[in-house]
């Protein structure tokens, strides 16, 4: 029943899978959250069961870490005894959202509770905004869980997944988009029934919302993630109608219970650059969710539950090198602690080889080097950059892509490089 609470199965699944009856499952529940409660100190129920253990575990691992200190003192080098789940033959290289559930997952939660807590208010909208592999996806995936515990329908729709003629029209667009909702409902997508060419796509898409998939889900919310937003920035026939239209329906459901149903997460990795009026853009209302690079903290956090002990020196000596080169970039850094952990080198060696060609980051280095080269423009905005120590003004357009890729910090329009990594690789290739 624990697992199958934790991959967000109701009572009634439970019942049907098991053979056994609804109420008898509620009441096996009811005396598991009773034990875990009393085994834990905290109250534990199926609505706050991921929360609830990634909070134990954290406090667990600072535990094991103070009560070390206290031992050996600040000066003596850590040797944890790591359970088996720290075991590095057991860990999967950094690729895509960290696991639900996965000890390697730094739960921040200033930012957890604040999308969690949101996602309750009917009719919210939330945006998750950062530059690549920064972590958005994992933290909206949590959100999804989350909600999922809340007995919430999830809708999700990844806008890489859309094929280039999607974007062709904005006709195209929203009943491409309608269909992909109706389908994740399991509801039949009708759209015919519901457009109306003299009416317009986006009047046409709203009826198409309130008179049939909101009427049609029971009175239980609908969570509409939306992920890679951004790549509809480059689209600016779709943007200028598609984005104002969201904002249109959050506001709706301040008058209309039927829009209150609808939970919007928007996700991208940079700002808009098409122009849109202020009372039209969805991006300056709801709550917006930028996150920020690991703190030093959190890095070592992270590097205690990769296995790596003397990284729990008090005074941060043996990891301020690692952040003062990727500076705190979970990507980087957890990419970092995975080949440590397998043993195959030093901290020093990995530091020295970092920005070059046989270095563990050369194949991601290399990546951000071809997409630059599609695009002289980026290119030459990378060369000013990097040309400098100095902040340099950028044309808008060129900053707000640097920043989607993860190379540059933006102040205004004003960038530089995102961390000493990049600084050093860009140099050498430029």
């Amino acid at each position: 029943m624990l697992y199958q609470s934790w991959l967000g199965k109701t009572y009634g699944e439970m019942a049907e899978v098991s053979g056994y009856g609804n109420n008898y499952i509620k009441e096996v529940g009811s005396e598991l959250w009773q034990d875990l409660s009393i085994a834990l100190g905290k109250r534990i129920t199926k609505k706050n069961l991921h929360l609830a253990l990634n909070k134990h575990l954290q406090d667990e691992i600072g535990n094991q870490e103070n009560q070390i200190q206290e031992k050996f003192g600040e000066e003596s080098s850590l040797e944890i005894v790591s359970p088996d789940f720290f075991s590095a033959s057991k860990i999967e290289f950094p690729s895509g959202p960290v696991a639900l559930g996965s000890h390697l997952y730094i739960n921040r939660p200033s930012l957890e509770e604040l999308v969690c807590n949101e996602i309750l208010y009917p009719g919210c909208l939330i945006r998750l905004k950062a530059p690549r592999k920064m972590g958005k996806s994992s933290l909206l995936n949590r959100m999804i869980a989350y909600a999922k515990e809340q007995a919430y329908q999830i809708v999700y729709l990844d806008f890489q997944e859309a094929d280039q003629d999607v974007f062709a029209s904005l006709d195209k667009f929203l009943r491409w988009f309608c269909v992909n909702v109706s389908r994740q409902l399991n509801l039949f997508p009708c759209i015919d029934d519901f457009w109306d060419m003299e009416m317009g796509s986006k009047v046409s898409c709203k009826i198409y919302f309130e008179a049939y998939l909101l009427q049609y889900i029971d009175d239980s919310p609908v969570v509409l993630a939306l992920n890679e937003v951004h790549r509809i920035f480059e689209h600016p026939n779709i943007a200028q109608d598609f984005l104002p239209m969201l904002r249109f329906w959050h506001e709706q459901a301040k008058q209309d219970r039927t829009w209150q149903k609808l939970r919007m997460v928007v996700v991208h990795t940079t700002e808009i650059y098409i122009p849109l009026k202020l009372n039209q853009s969805p991006f300056n209302v709801g709550i917006t969710i930028t996150l920020p690079p690991f703190t030093f903290k959190e890095v070592q956090n992270l590097a205690l539950r990769y296995g790596l002990d003397w990284a729990g020196n008090s005074e941060g000596k043996c990891l301020a090198p690692l952040q003062a080169m990727v500076g705190g970039h979970p990507y980087l850094v957890s990419l970092a602690f995975y080949h440590l952990c397998q043993g195959e080198m030093t901290l020093e060696i990995l530091l020295e080889t970092a920005s070059t060609p046989v270095g563990i980051y050369g194949q991601h280095l290399r990546e951000l080097l071809t997409l630059l080269q599609a695009e002289p423009e980026l290119m030459s905005a990378m060369e000013q950059v990097i040309a400098t120590n100095e902040k340099v003004e950028l044309n808008a357009i060129a900053a707000y892509k640097l920043e989607s890729m993860g190379l540059v910090q933006l102040n205004g329009n004003q960038a530089s490089a995102m961390c000493e990594l990049y600084r050093l690789y860009f140099s050498q290739q430029f």
